[in-house]
């Protein structure tokens, strides 16, 4: 038995393929470079060419955009299991900078690892590729958020994608899950000021429906959640493997 059979990436691509055990040695291999990183310090930045593609296996990281004003647009959030940095290593610079949010860790994969494990497991790199099918998914539902939904709604559609993500991964549900995300944070990735976060994040608390607070998310009432951000998870596809 692998440690990579466990690993948080092997239960998300087990959402979409059943793995063998020949692939379970290639993500193994995947997993070899294993590497700590603190946080607050980009892993890697916009612009950068030559790098590696990481796999996330604790901890929380940020991909942001930098604006020609210094303003910052995060893009999105990557919890244990995702993949970063792989459209980037795969058209060779790097639109976006990762910024580990806590102290990570993560596996380091090579452009040659990744291009001979999917030469040799053509249906694990289907699987990588729902991945990233995945991830194109969530980033329309985001642009969709900021364009289209209130703010309200904007909030819960995303704690309840976010609790989505890390239940993939066993480490969420729909009654809660750790969140190290700031104030500051969510409005940099919602589009909204820091008061109107804290104004929105209370309407929630004092509406019974959920609470965010000292880094946990509480769900108290799931439907209504729902109901509010009119939430179809069908987006990221979680129902069960497609490929046997």
């Amino acid at each position: 038995m692998t440690s990579a059979e466990h690993s948080p990436l092997t239960r998300k691509l087990s959402a979409f393929v059943g793995l063998s055990e020949a692939e379970l040695a290639v993500l193994e291999r995947l997993h070899q470079r294993r590497r700590s990183f603190a946080a607050g310090r980009d892993m890697v930045h916009q612009g950068q060419s030559d790098q590696a593609a990481y796999i996330l296996s604790s901890g929380w990281v940020c991909s942001y955009k930098i604006q020609p004003d210094g303003t910052r647009q995060i893009v999105d959030f990557q919890v244990p299991g995702d993949f970063l940095g792989l459209r980037s290593v795969l058209l060779r610079t790097s639109d976006h900078s990762f910024e580990p949010m806590v102290t990570i860790e993560a596996a380091e994969v090579l452009k040659s690892d990744l291009l001979a494990a999917f030469a040799q497991t053509p249906r694990l790199a289907t699987a990588i590729l729902w991945a990233a099918s995945r991830d194109e998914a969530m980033v329309v539902e985001h642009l969709v958020g900021i364009g289209r939904r209130d703010a309200d709604a904007r909030m819960a559609h995303f704690l309840l994608e976010l609790g989505s993500r890390l239940s993939l991964v066993g480490i969420g549900s729909k009654e809660g899950y750790e969140c190290p995300l700031t104030q500051y944070h969510l409005a940099d990735a919602l589009g909204l000021s820091a008061i109107h976060v804290n104004r929105v994040l209370r309407q929630l608390r004092e509406g019974g429906v959920v609470t965010f607070r000292d880094g946990h998310v509480t769900i108290h009432d799931y439907g209504r959640l729902v109901d509010l951000a009119e939430f179809d998870p069908a987006y990221l596809d979680q129902t069960g493997p497609l490929l046997k």
